[in-house]
């Protein structure tokens, strides 16, 4: 049985149970209707999900292990004081959580269940979602578990908000669909680390949907890292809508997993909006990773940046995708995107296909895309003064990912990012200096 054809079953066994909204019937219809993204629509042609899905996953797990705070802390960004929120399994762990009076984290199922009594829940709740792809869709019919995050008015969160997706792999292979809702109010503030994780090397597939609404001058930032294990799977669509005067930014950091596919998009709603998304790729093996982007600039006077580096050996695959549209309405808009690529080996691909859709006239866009090998001159110049030739690659390689990386807002993240990065490099280099 396919796994379309195991959903369809289980959506159906499910469908008689009132809990089962009309919302998400909907949303398997649609899901139902299209399928699973093949190679044959343009926005998947250079991804294929056709190895992923030969796994035979559980839709449920058998049962939730038990999960130590001392396993989990190898995955959260050691000296980070942060609120830390864990799911193992889909299964929210209260004993591994923190709570707090600096924002309010209710879970997705509850929310879901008291829907009608919450109007903010209920205009906002797939509201960017729809029918932006059947895996969103997918993950509207299944997504059992997950947080509603809101930050008040006026309200400066001190702290980064730590979320952990755990999948235990005690079980069979799963498929999990994590869905996250999260609501900074005007004048607000908020920093936000987020990782999917697998603990075992049976194959897991996670499909996730997070939702941001970004009030009036309200500053949200979000940090994704990406380093799973070989027989991990992930397909990650992360929605920003954002209003008047607003500062929202995306970083996103993959280095691990089998395939991962990252959709990301930003819908400048109102005027003075500033849309940040870097992300830096390193890869081998048969890894792939796409990158696809979309800045929605429907109001004028926003500015967009977007700076994505990719480093790639052995046999792995790049993408990346960045789609920039300009209302007409959008006057006096700066834009800004590049996308470099280092290749490391001659079996190394990177497929970069930028797009601009400007239908203003008052406008500064601007695009760029290089694809190339290290400085073979740099590289000779370092080791004739004495760096050994593994270490003076590395050295290039931080120059050459430091625009992504250097706006990351919190110290202790940006310590581990450039560990990360010499760990992917196989070199040890001590990053006291690296400000």
């Amino acid at each position: 049985m396919s796994l379309q054809d195991k959903l369809a079953a289980a959506f159906q066994e499910n469908s008689t149970n009132a809990a089962v909204q009309n919302h998400k019937k909907e949303a398997f219809n649609a899901f139902a209707q299209q399928g699973f993204p093949t190679t044959k629509d343009e926005e998947w042609k250079y991804t294929s999900l056709r190895n992923v899905l030969k796994n035979e996953y559980g839709i449920a797990p058998a049962k939730t292990a038990d999960v130590s705070a001392k396993s989990i802390q190898p995955y959260l960004v050691s000296g980070v004081d942060s609120y830390k929120l864990i799911f193992v399994d889909g299964v929210f762990q209260e004993t591994l959580s923190d709570e707090s009076d600096e924002f309010s984290v209710q879970l997705l199922s509850k929310a879901i269940e008291d829907s009608k009594n919450n109007e903010i829940f209920k205009q906002q709740y797939n509201s960017l979602a729809k029918g932006v792809s059947s895996l969103s869709d997918l993950n509207t019919a299944f997504a059992q578990e997950g947080v509603l995050i809101q930050v008040a008015k006026s309200k400066v969160v001190s702290k980064p908000i730590e979320i952990l997706y755990l999948a235990s792999g005690e079980s069979s292979a799963l498929l999990l669909q994590p869905r996250n809702l999260i609501l900074i109010a005007e004048n607000a503030q908020a920093k936000f680390i987020e990782r999917h994780q697998s603990l075992t090397d049976i194959a897991t597939f996670n499909n996730v949907v997070t939702e941001v609404f970004v009030g009036k001058n309200a500053i949200f930032d979000l940090y994704k890292i990406q380093n799973d294990k070989e027989n991990a799977s992930l397909v990650d669509a992360t929605l920003v809508a954002q209003e008047k005067d607003t500062v929202a930014s995306v970083f996103t950091f993959s280095f691990g997993g089998k395939l991962t596919r990252n959709n990301l998009s930003f819908f400048q709603n109102g005027t003075g909006c500033e849309s940040n998304l870097n992300g830096v790729t390193i890869l081998e093996g048969d890894q792939l990773v796409d990158n696809h982007t979309l800045v929605a600039h429907k109001s004028p006077d926003c500015t967009s940046n977007e700076t994505y580096k990719g480093i790639y050996g052995g046999k792995a695959t790049g993408v990346f995708n960045g789609k920039v549209i300009v209302d007409q309405i959008a006057q006096r808009i700066n834009a800004y995107q590049q996308n470099d690529s280092v290749l490391l080996s001659d079996t190394a691909t990177i497929n970069s296909k930028p797009q601009l859709e400007i239908f203003a006239d008052d406008v500064k866009c601007s695009h760029g895309c290089t694809i190339g090998q290290l400085d073979k001159s740099a590289l000779f110049y370092m080791q004739q003064r004495g760096i050994p030739p593994k270490e003076a690659q590395a050295l290039l390689m931080f120059a050459f990912c430091a625009d992504a990386v250097e706006d990351i807002k919190i110290p202790a993240l940006k310590q581990k990012i450039n560990t990360m990065v010499a760990d992917k490099l196989g070199v040890s280099m001590d990053f006291d200096e690296i400000e």
